[in-house]
């Protein structure tokens, strides 16, 4: 008797968990590097924090893009661009003489990259499964999570032992390393492997196209509720070590902090996935999201290191937990078909949140001396989510006589 074959869709789905670790994760570092830079080169809070919004711009403009030629060149293609373009965005950042050098560099050309890997990879997990599809897409999202887990930690490490530099040439050379080896591994879902029982529709009763999905108000739904919870999450996650410091924590502790939101994340990842292919994204969404505005709220009131440990597990399972929720909605309201280039419309747009989110956190330290607003706004614009995901309407779907095509 022979031995039953792994289901490849897995390989995917594990290829997708890694370059999703190691392009967020070297993204999210910067988070690390932030108080290094300021100290050793002499620029602000803000202007370093620049960086992060240039990330999420580009990013978002790369998800939609790289999404877009998933659906038409094949996602293999996709990530091996952008595990190429990671790390020389990486490796050339690390010799950045200037600021807007830095802001074009890691703001620019780091964020575009990354925009290659969740968006495309998250699209390319939902065409391999019908069963277990939300967990499938949890897990590629919880790549978020280790890179947070991983990658942050390590660049703290090096620059301890020697300078931010030195981190940022070894995570630079580390993408080249990971990605590229990992991006042969990915292959095209099989004709009919993924699909669904059903078509989503338009108004019209015919399936979606990419132009027809973005004109549609539950697309905006969607992309805005998107938008706040990462306005939300963003401000607190980017300066979670350096708010830590400030209140008295060490360096490599505060790290750590940081390190254990990411693992809290992924643990939230996988158990809303679960809990999606249970009770339904939207409930699971809307549960996740108060949590998370709860949690940023928290954040005015802790200052022991104890304390800071708890709220990022909390934090981290809320954030995390919701966000592989808004690719299963996705799929459910626009098919499988369009899934690269919809999701992508929809990431982009979340991507300016983070984006605004993690500015203002820089912006409000130097105007005000300390993040009480930013952990004001955000729990306020995480509110907000809340309100606008409670308007999402049940999908158009009609019984398919054969399989969607996956492809």
């Amino acid at each position: 008797m022979g031995q039953r074959r792994l289901f490849y869709g897995w390989v995917i789905v594990g290829t997708g968990m890694l370059v999703t670790c190691m392009g967020l994760g070297a993204m999210f570092s910067l988070s690390v590097f932030l108080k290094p830079i300021a100290e050793t080169m002499g620029w602000s809070r803000t202007g370093i924090s620049t960086v992060a919004l240039l990330n999420w711009i580009f990013m978002g403009l790369g998800s939609f893009i790289w999404g877009t030629l998933s659906d038409r060149i094949g996602t293999r293609a996709v990530v091996l661009s952008g595990g190429v373009l990671l790390g020389l965005g990486m490796v050339t950042a690390s010799q950045a003489a200037t600021l807007p050098q830095f802001q074009a560099l890691f703001g620019g050309l780091v964020g575009f990259a990354v925009g290659a890997f969740y968006a495309p990879m998250t699209a390319a997990a939902t065409r391999w499964f019908t069963r277990h599809r939300s967990l499938a897409v949890a897990l590629v999202s919880s790549g978020i999570g280790l890179g947070t887990l991983t990658v942050g930690p390590l660049a703290r490490a090096i620059i301890d032992a020697y300078d931010w530099r030195i981190a940022m040439l070894v995570i630079g050379d580390l993408a080249w390393l990971v990605v590229i080896p990992a991006a042969l591994l990915i292959r095209a879902a099989p004709a009919g492997e993924g699909a669904g029982a059903v078509a989503s529709l338009d108004a019209r009763g015919r399936e979606f196209t990419a132009a027809a999905a973005l004109r549609t108000p539950q697309f905006w739904a969607i992309a805005l509720t998107h938008f706040a919870c990462c306005a939300a999450h963003s401000g607190p996650i980017f300066h979670m070590v350096t708010h830590a410091i400030d209140r008295g924590v060490a360096p490599l502790t505060a790290a750590t902090v940081l390190g254990v939101s990411g693992l809290a994340s992924v643990a939230g990842r996988v158990t809303c996935g679960l809990l999606a292919d249970r009770y339904g994204a939207k409930r699971t969404l809307l549960v996740g999201l108060a949590i998370q505005a709860v949690s940023v709220f928290l954040y005015l009131f802790t200052s022991a290191t104890s304390a800071f440990y708890a709220l990022a597990l909390v934090f981290g399972l809320s954030y995390g937990g919701v966000m592989p929720l808004y690719a299963i909605l996705v799929r459910e309201y626009f098919g499988e078909r369009i899934m690269g280039a919809a999701y992508g419309g929809v990431f982009l747009v979340s991507t300016l949140g983070m984006a605004l989110g993690a500015w203002a956190g820089g912006w409000f330290y130097d105007s005000f001396g300390s993040y009480l607003w930013l952990y004001v706004g955000s729990g306020a614009i995480g509110l907000g989510a809340i309100t606008i995901a409670l308007t999402f309407r049940p999908p158009r779907r009609v019984g398919m006589a054969f399989p969607v095509p996956a492809g």
